[in-house]
Parts: structure tokens; C-alpha cells; sequence
């Protein structure tokens, strides 16, 4: 856990300033400040399935801390970085090492679990991620606003994420978590990269990913443009993180006691709950006696809140669900599946709800959130619950 908050803390104090740094340090424009950070998620993405067949093909501590060196190094390129196409370069390659180590440091958590705790200790895993998100950002917009100093924000990037390397070099495993599956031409099938006994729970997480994936890049402008809130972004943000935060306690029970598919169930109709009181309250603000500003506000954040906790039981839900239909020596690849899907997700919803809210505006873009939301609880108790229940490993 520790680990992984040095590694989410070190991407989240960059992730907020580095479109200010290119425009100030390198006069970059918008569409090019858009490419340049783009590819670091594409590279990760396309990491990510040969992550978990690394993590499944030979030690796993070995390739979880070559994976956090390359992360933690990469910092050092953004310093001596010194024309835009250097730092286009060392930006795009640092999402390798990105989507590598995200997808070992969870094997390697869930091999340090006991058996008896492992479905509860990955909700708890996960408040690392949700804790460093509140934090970080919040930290780095401090520190520059005091400093202007972007050369001290990745030179603590770098610091914050040795320090994580140091902490995960100390992590003891079984023999068992060695794996020794042999490669070869004749072993290297689709299942060493996709969890194919999984395909479903993993088509299921795009629906969710989609969603969050419209929702985090349109929410300013839409607030904007809608609502008419110049504000309040980060606000937005730091009450869905505290919703996640929240729910991974409340939550911890349910998994504790194996309860995952009605924990699922439960984060799903929350989420759905707070995307439609999103995109609806604006449109029912004439029903009510307040003020349509006020109710925009209650929408707005409490659609936050509300999105924080829904996410906060479905995304350990999801996870668990994965790994528990995958034997050990797949737990990796279980790992690659579920993060691919939700970027899937995430990389089609910034596309399509970009081309709907240029066609459409962004009202219709949240009106197709919502519908997908549904589309996915749908699919999940009509197909994915049983499927789940089916192929679960004892």
C-alpha cells in the first residue's frame, strides 16, 4: 500500500501542472499539449497485457522492481528534458513503465495477502490510489503556486517514487509466488495476455470505464458551458475521493466475507444513482422552489459524492471478481484484464463523447453516460453475476 501511494503521489503531483508547464516552458498549443500527454495512457495501455505475462512468466518481486526503477527514472528524463520533442519522448515511454508496474504491484499484494483476507486487503490496497489522488494534486498546486518552480516538483516526483521502490524492495514472497511457467513459442496463447475465463467481467468494467472516462475530461467545461460554475473542479474531485475513500471501509466487510458479487451490485446502482442526478438536476431545476444555482451545486457535488462510493464498491469488486476466476499462476494477466478494460473504457469515452458533445453539445454527451451506466448494470445482472458465479474458483 505504501508502495503504491509513492507511485500514484508521484504521477498526481505532475498530472494537474504538466499542461501549464508545456505552454509556459515550450509555448505549446492546445491540440499539441493534448498529443503529448495523450500518449503516455496509450503506451500504457498497450503495456499492460504484456505486464501481466511478464508477472506470470518469471519472478515476480524481480519484475515488479525493474518495472518501479524504469517508473522511477523516467522522472530524471522530464529534468534533462530540454526541447518539446525530448520531453514528447520521455513522456510517451514513461507510460510503459506505468502500466508495468501498476499491474505488478497488485499481483504482488495479492500474493502477500493471506488467502482468508485477500478479497478485503485489495479494497484496502486500493485506498493507496484514492488517498494519494486527494492528496497529491492539491500538494503540487501548492507547491508551484509558492515556488514556480517546475524543476522541484519532478525532482520530488522522483524522490517520492524511489522512496516507493525502496519500500516495495523490502517485500518478502513465498516460493510459491515465483512462477515457473516456462515460455515458448508453443506456450505464448491469447490467455497469457487476456484472461479469457474472464472476458465478460472484463467487457462488463468497459461500460464503467466509459462513463468516468467522459465524465473526468468534460466535468470543467460542462460546469462551464451548463451550469454556469467557472469553479469547483477540484472540489469535485476531492468529494469523489473521499466517497472512494469511504466506501473501501464501509466495504471492507462485504469482502471480508466474500460478498463480491453483491458489492458489485450494490457500487453499480450507487454510480447510476449519482451519473443521472448529474445530467438530471439541472433539467428538473425548474420543479423546485430553490434557487436553479443552488441546485446545480447539490447536483454537481453531490454527484460526486455519490460516483466516489459507487466506484469505491465496484472497482475492489471488479478486481476480486477477476482474480478469483484465475488460477495462481494467471493472476497477473487477471490484474492486466480488468485495468485494460477500464482504459478501454476510459479511451473510448474521451473519444465518443468529444465527437457527441461536438455534434450535440455536452448535455447530450452526459444524457449517453447515463444510458451506458444503465446499459452496464444491466448487462451486469442479466449476464455477468451468473457468469461470475459460474467460473469462481474455489
Amino acid at each position: 500500500m505504501t508502495a503504491n501511494f509513492a507511485l500514484f503521489f508521484a504521477f498526481y503531483l505532475l498530472t494537474p501542472l504538466l499542461p501549464l508547464y508545456l505552454y509556459e516552458t515550450f509555448g505549446a498549443t492546445k491540440d499539441v499539449i493534448g498529443l503529448v500527454l495523450s500518449g503516455y495512457t496509450i503506451v500504457a495501455l498497450l503495456f499492460r497485457p504484456f505486464s501481466g505475462f511478464f508477472v506470470d512468466s518469471f519472478p515476480r518481486k524481480m519484475v515488479l522492481l525493474i518495472a518501479y526503477s524504469a517508473f522511477a527514472i523516467f522522472f530524471a528524463g522530464y529534468l534533462a528534458a530540454s526541447s518539446l520533442l525530448l520531453f514528447t519522448i520521455v513522456r510517451t515511454l514513461h507510460g510503459g513503465p506505468f502500466g508495468a508496474v501498476t499491474v505488478a504491484n497488485s499481483t504482488v499484494a495479492i500474493d502477500v495477502l493471506p488467502s482468508s483476507r485477500r478479497n478485503e486487503g485489495i479494497g484496502y490496497y486500493g485506498l493507496s490510489n484514492n488517498l494519494a489522488m486527494a492528496i497529491s494534486p492539491t500538494f503540487a498546486i501548492f507547491v508551484y503556486s509558492e515556488t514556480h518552480n517546475f524543476q522541484l516538483l519532478f525532482w520530488l516526483a522522483f524522490a517520492v517514487a524511489l522512496f516507493g521502490l525502496i519500500v516495495d524492495s523490502t517485500v518478502t514472497l513465498n516460493k510459491v509466488s515465483s512462477s515457473k511457467f516456462q515460455v515458448s513459442s508453443s506456450a505464448l496463447r491469447l490467455d497469457r495476455f487476456f484472461l479469457k475465463s474472464g472476458w465478460l467481467i472484463g467487457v462488463n468494467m468497459v461500460f464503467f470505464g466509459f462513463c468516468f472516462g467522459v465524465l473526468s475530461n468534460y466535468l470543467a467545461i460542462y460546469g462551464k458551458q451548463v451550469l454556469g460554475m467557472t469553479g469547483g473542479t477540484g472540489a469535485w474531485f476531492m468529494l469523489c475521493s473521499i466517497g472512494l475513500i469511504l466506501s473501501r471501509l464501509q466495504g471492507g466487510k462485504a469482502l471480508r466475507e466474500g460478498k463480491l458479487a453483491q458489492n458489485a451490485a450494490e457500487g453499480m446502482v450507487i454510480s447510476l444513482v449519482g451519473y443521472t442526478l448529474f445530467i438530471l438536476m439541472p433539467t428538473l431545476s425548474s420543479l423546485f422552489p430553490l434557487p436553479s444555482y443552488i441546485l446545480h451545486l447539490i447536483g454537481y457535488y453531490g454527484s460526486a459524492l455519490l460516483i466516489g462510493l459507487g466506484n469505491g464498491h465496484l472497482w475492489p469488486a471488479f478486481q476480486n471478481m477477476m482474480i478469483s476466476v484465475a488460477h495462481h499462476n494467471e493472476r497477473g494477466t487477471a490484474n492486466s484484464t480488468i485495468l485494460v478494460s477500464w482504459d478501454c473504457g476510459m479511451g473510448l469515452g474521451i473519444l465518443v463523447g468529444g465527437i457527441i458533445a461536438e455534434l450535440l453539445g455536452y448535455s447530450a454527451a452526459f444524457w449517453t453516460v447515463a444510458l451506458i451506466n444503465l446499459a452496464g448494470v444491466t448487462l451486469y445482472f442479466v449476464r455477468t453475476r451468473q457468469f461470475f458465479i459460474v467460473r469462481r474458483l474455489s
